[in-house]
C-alpha cells in the first residue's frame, strides 16, 4: 500500500513527487505517455511565455540560453529534475481503472495494478482536442496538433482558430515555404491574449495580405483538394492540401468522474476542490495543476500552480 499515486508525469506531478520524497512517503508517478508529455508535444520551435525561473521546480535551477525557455530547454531542464529527485515514474502506463473501497485505492494500470491511501490528479489538458465536426474532419489532411513547418512547404494550408498556437503556427509556415496560409477565425479579430512579440508580427502579415485571414467565419466542409469557408454569410471554396486546426483542448474528465469527483454546473465544467488543500469531495482525492480549472484551460500554468504540491502534501501529512 502507498502512500500516493501521482497520475500525470508532467511539472506539476513531478513537483508532487518532489515533496512526496521530501517527506519520506511512498510515492509512484504514473503517466500514459512520456515525462512531460504535454511539453514533448508542443510545436518544435516553441518558447515559453514566462521566464526560466518560473518554471524551476524541486530547487533545481533552470538556466536559459535566453530571456524566454525553449521546449528543447524544458525537456531537457525536467529529466534532469526528475534524475537529481531520482524520481520514481512509471511512464507509459496508462490508468484504465480506479476503485475507491473506503478511502483505499486501486489503481489499475496497462502494467498491474496499485494500491494507495492517496491519489493525486494531474492530468493537463492536451489529450483531447476540440473537434471542428464538420464533414471531412477525418481525412488525413486534418490534423490538431503541430511539430514543425518542413512537412507543409508548398502546400496550401489552412490554420483554424485565432491564439497563441494558431499565431505561432501561421508565421512559421508562412516563413518556411508554404505555398500560401489561410487563417479561419470565428472571431472579429486575432485573440487579444497572443504572445506579446508575436501578436504584431501576425496582425502585420495580415494587413500586408501575406497571411490571408477570413475573420467571423468558419469551416463548413473539408474534401481532399479544398475546403468550404462560410464567411460573411457566403460559401467560399479554397484549394487546399492541409488543415491545421488549432482549436484548443479539454481535460479528460474520464478519471474525475470514475472517481466520482464532484463537477460544478459552470460554463467550464470546474472539478471542485478546496483552494487551500486541493482536496476534492472524495477523501483522499486531490487535484493539480491545470485539471483545476475544468475546460478553462488558461487558468491554471506551471508558475501558478507550483505551490499545489506543497498544499497537497502537507495536507496529507497531517491525515497521516
Amino acid at each position: 500500500m502507498k502512500d500516493l499515486i501521482i497520475i500525470g508525469a508532467g511539472p506539476i506531478g513531478l513537483s508532487c513527487g518532489i515533496e512526496a520524497k521530501k517527506n519520506n512517503l511512498d510515492y509512484l508517478i504514473i503517466d500514459k505517455g512520456m515525462l512531460v508529455n504535454s511539453i514533448f508535444n508542443y510545436p518544435t520551435n516553441t518558447t515559453f511565455f514566462s521566464t526560466s525561473d518560473k518554471l524551476e521546480i524541486g530547487g533545481i535551477p533552470f538556466v536559459s540560453h535566453n530571456v524566454k525557455p525553449t521546449r528543447t530547454e524544458a525537456l531537457e531542464y525536467y529529466r534532469r529534475v526528475a534524475e537529481s529527485w531520482e524520481l520514481k515514474l512509471s511512464l507509459y502506463n496508462e490508468v484504465s481503472e480506479i476503485k475507491n473501497d473506503n478511502g483505499n485505492f486501486s489503481i489499475t494500470t496497462k502494467d498491474g495494478k496499485f494500491k494507495s491511501r492517496n491519489i493525486v490528479i494531474c492530468t493537463g489538458f492536451y489529450d483531447i482536442p476540440y473537434l471542428l465536426n464538420v464533414p471531412g474532419e477525418n481525412l488525413d489532411k486534418v490534423l490538431h496538433y503541430y511539430n514543425e513547418s518542413h512537412p507543409y512547404y508548398q502546400m496550401d494550408i489552412a490554420i483554424v482558430g485565432a491564439g497563441n498556437s494558431a499565431a505561432d503556427v501561421a508565421l512559421d509556415t508562412y516563413r518556411k515555404g508554404a505555398k500560401s496560409v489561410t487563417m479561419i477565425i470565428r472571431e472579429s479579430e486575432i485573440g487579444e491574449n497572443i504572445k506579446y512579440w508575436v501578436r504584431p508580427d501576425i496582425i502585420n502579415r495580415i494587413e500586408s495580405k501575406e497571411i490571408k485571414a477570413y475573420f467571423n467565419s468558419e469551416i463548413t466542409e473539408i474534401k481532399e483538394n479544398n475546403i468550404t469557408v462560410k464567411s460573411k454569410g457566403k460559401n467560399i471554396e479554397l484549394e487546399n492540401d492541409f488543415v491545421l486546426a488549432m482549436t484548443g483542448y479539454q481535460p479528460n474528465y474520464s478519471l474525475l468522474e470514475n472517481l466520482n469527483v464532484e463537477i460544478l454546473d459552470d460554463e467550464f465544467k470546474t472539478p471542485s476542490y478546496d483552494e487551500t488543500t486541493m482536496k476534492t469531495n472524495i477523501d483522499g482525492v486531490f487535484l493539480a495543476g491545470v485539471i483545476c480549472g475544468g475546460l478553462k484551460t488558461n487558468k491554471w500554468f506551471i508558475e501558478n500552480s507550483r505551490d499545489h504540491a506543497e498544499k497537497i502534501l502537507s495536507t496529507i501529512i497531517k491525515d497521516l
